[in-house]
């Protein structure tokens, strides 16, 4: 059985693929909340076989797909959270007012745990047809966004079976990931004080809101002190009331702390507490700090980032129709940044010569029709819980252009093209890409054993997770 021939299997399926994505597209559902887009998930992969364990690493909406027996033990990674937020105007280029937005896909995670879930289907296919032994495995992995599902899933150990790990995320190029991400810790730092009339009685109160609003200038003096490769964001998610003659005895600001790995990413969340610390005392108020989440930065491994490269080379893109280049192109018009930039780090692998004519095929592409070149890892911006997978066994990651090519991250515009048929189709391509990895992995496993080298390599001490014992999902909204 020939790699295009099994990677052909899918092709009768394309329509349900596509009718299970439209289910989670329309779901919709914020972190730990994702119920309905799990049971479209979750029955579409019984009804094709797979022996379903729902609720896995003590996460309600997590859920794993398993067919096969024995080594190697092959993993499929897939989300199907959404945003808050985001909503389009049907049919108009333009954002609902703030008062009518709901959730929504702006991440395309609606079409990452679907095509993810083809890859496993067919690689179910190329075992019962070679009669090979082996394991497949698609995990429904809840939470991405804001949430770090994936880490408190690799702390209960659900990945340690794994040999080797394969998914994607939608895009606006075609490319292999190689790029590092950020490690991160999110915390909740609440204020207390003591409320009191702020005109009659002002020496009586003890303002919450006057320690948060310390802490947060003192965060903006440490900004100065901080390595280029840390970064802090905050919300303030309580501000103690309307009234603004009550002195506030409560106010809190969910903090998201980031830096290039596990260890710097808590040293300096250490310097945020003793920000916050002092700020509490100065105000005579409290602060509880509330640990909500974390993940490990990602690094894939370029073993498998190799084979990922070579089977996106392989398969044709599929061409997009001229009803859909017109949606495209309107996509395009709509959005604020109207000229592409090219990254030096894919630049500094073309030769300089063609570097001008690359620059301009990618300008003038609406939606990109082609491969962009491997590039050396690099640390990146961003964060992933696909970061605590790849440090638990050898992971790679690619991304397939299933939005023009203008398009911002997180938008509304992403929202907008996760139904189209060019975003559906793609979905289905990189399902064939990620089980062309799996089949070079089965056919060759002494890759498995270079990969798994690699990564010993690249985390000596194996794994651990930055999320404590005891921290619990907590599902957003």
């Amino acid at each position: 059985m020939d790699k295009k021939q099994a990677q052909s299997y899918i092709d009768s399926h394309k329509a349900e693929l596509w009718e299970v994505s439209d289910k989670v597209w329309y779901a919709a559902e914020l972190a730990f909340n994702e119920k309905k887009s799990v049971r479209a998930e979750v029955e579409y992969l019984k009804s094709q076989g797979f022996e379903v364990e729902e609720g896995i690493g003590g996460v309600e909406t997590a859920f794993s797909g398993r067919f096969g027996h024995g080594k190697p033990v092959i993993g499929f990674l897939g989300e199907f959270d959404a945003l808050g937020g985001l909503s389009p105007v049907p049919d108009e280029f333009q954002l609902l007012p703030r008062d009518q937005q709901a959730t929504g896909h702006g991440c395309g995670h609606n079409l990452l745990g679907v095509s993810s879930i083809g890859a496993a289907m067919i690689m179910k296919n190329y075992l019962e047809q070679t009669g090979k032994e082996g394991t497949v495995i698609y995990f429904g992995c809840p939470g991405e966004e804001g949430g770090s599902g994936k880490a408190f899933m690799a702390r209960e150990g659900v990945f340690d079976e794994l040999d080797c790990a394969i998914t994607w995320h939608p895009g606006g190029a075609n490319a292999v990931m190689t790029g590092g991400s950020m490690a991160n810790i999110q915390v909740k730092y609440i204020f207390k004080g003591v409320s009191s009339h702020a005109a009659g009685a002002p020496e009586m109160g003890r303002s919450a809101l006057d320690g948060l609003e310390l802490m947060n200038m003192g965060v903006q003096f440490l900004r100065e002190h901080m390595g280029t490769n840390c970064r802090v964001h905050y919300s303030i998610v309580d501000t103690g009331g309307l009234s603004p003659n009550v002195v506030q005895s409560h106010a809190a600001a969910i903090y998201l702390i980031r830096s290039n790995n596990n260890k710097n990413a808590a040293e300096l969340k250490r310097r945020v507490d003793l920000i916050a610390d002092g700020a509490a005392l100065m105000t005579e108020t409290t602060v509880e700090k509330d640990f909500m989440k974390a993940c490990t930065n990602y690094r894939g491994n370029n073993v498998l980032n190799k084979l990922m490269q070579a089977n996106l080379e392989a398969l044709p893109l599929p061409g997009v129709d001229e009803k859909d280049m017109d949606f495209v192109k309107k996509i395009n018009a709509s959005c604020p940044k109207q000229e592409y930039e090219v990254r030096q780090d894919i630049l500094d692998v073309i030769p300089e010569d063609e570097q001008a004519a690359f620059i301009k095929k990618c300008q003038e592409n609406d939606i990109f029709d082609f491969i962009m070149p491997l590039t050396p890892y690099k640390d990146g911006a961003g964060s992933t819980d696909v970061g605590d997978v790849s440090a638990v066994c050898p992971t790679t990651q690619c991304n397939v252009a299933t939005w023009a090519s203008k398009t911002p991250g997180h938008s509304w515009q992403i929202i907008a093209q996760g139904v189209s048929d060019y975003a559906r189709d793609r979905m289905v391509y990189c399902s064939k890409v990620m089980a062309g990895v799996a089949i070079d992995l089965f056919e060759n496993p002494a890759i498995i054993d270079e990969a798994k080298k690699e990564h010993k390599k690249n985390y000596p001490d194996g794994y651990q997770c930055p999320i404590p014992k005891g921290v619990k999902p907590r599902p957003l909204g």
